[in-house]
């Protein structure tokens, strides 16, 4: 069975390879290893590997974690993003224990996070996750209301909009796939032509990564391809 610094060269490989394809320098693209529902003694694994950027969805499942990890290893920095769905009254924990989010889709969430942003605390990098594909069962802003969203969230304080975030709708072919990053990457281009200053497509995770990155990926988001096959309590 492989270990988890195997599989994580192994993506490290991948990325690079579909880097080089798509034209881009591999350093380019930062991967976030996605560690939910696997314990802390996971992420130290990753860690020893070289691994520093971790992503979480379920927030008391993280925050459990977080303490986890710095009790058995004070001294060491790992960079932590929120990823998942944002309930109003759960902010405040996230203001105060994590690096980044990434599912920021209202304007009163992130009003939240920016008022409860710690102040002896760096500001809190910000995402838009934006509904590329326009699924109704998903989360995200429509990408006709980014510009006003971003242009909000940009003047707040103690937050620092970075850029956008997606979950397309899966396809399986890769053409198809390159279709909603490519709607995502224009996107990013249209907001930076009004004058906000970003930097960070996340976008793409295992299945379909080759494909975000050949598109202008800044941050793909990999989990099952690192950890393995999650199991989810019934």
């Amino acid at each position: 069975m492989s270990s988890i610094s195997d599989n994580l060269q192994a993506v490290k490989d991948r990325i690079a390879t579909a880097a080089r394809e798509a034209g881009r320098d591999p350093q380019d693209v930062r991967l976030l290893a996605v560690s939910k529902t696997f314990g802390p003694d996971a992420v130290l694994e990753a860690a020893h590997a070289g691994q520093r950027a971790f992503g979480e969805n379920y927030l008391q499942e993280a925050l459990d974690k977080i303490s986890a990890v710095r009790e058995a290893q004070p001294d060491l920095l790992l960079e932590w993003h929120f990823i998942g769905p944002i309930q109003s009254n759960k902010t405040r924990p996230i203001a105060e224990q994590f690096d980044w989010v990434h599912s920021v889709e209202r304007e009163k969430i992130a009003q939240r996070l920016s008022e409860q942003r710690p102040s002896q605390l760096p500001p809190l990098n910000i995402c838009l996750q934006v509904n590329i594909s326009g699924e109704a069962s998903k989360s995200g802003v429509a990408p006709e209301e980014v510009l006003a969203l971003a242009q909000k969230v940009a003047s707040m304080p103690h937050l620092k909009l970075r850029g956008l975030m997606a979950i397309p709708e899966p396809e399986g072919d890769i053409d198809r796939q390159r279709l909603p990053f490519r709607k995502m990457r224009l996107l990013m281009d249209e907001l930076r032509a009004h004058g906000l200053e970003l930097d960070t497509l996340s976008m793409g995770m295992s299945a379909d990564m080759d494909a975000a990155i050949a598109e202008g990926a800044t941050i793909v988001r990999v989990g099952t391809a690192i950890f393995g096959q999650r199991h989810y309590a019934n």
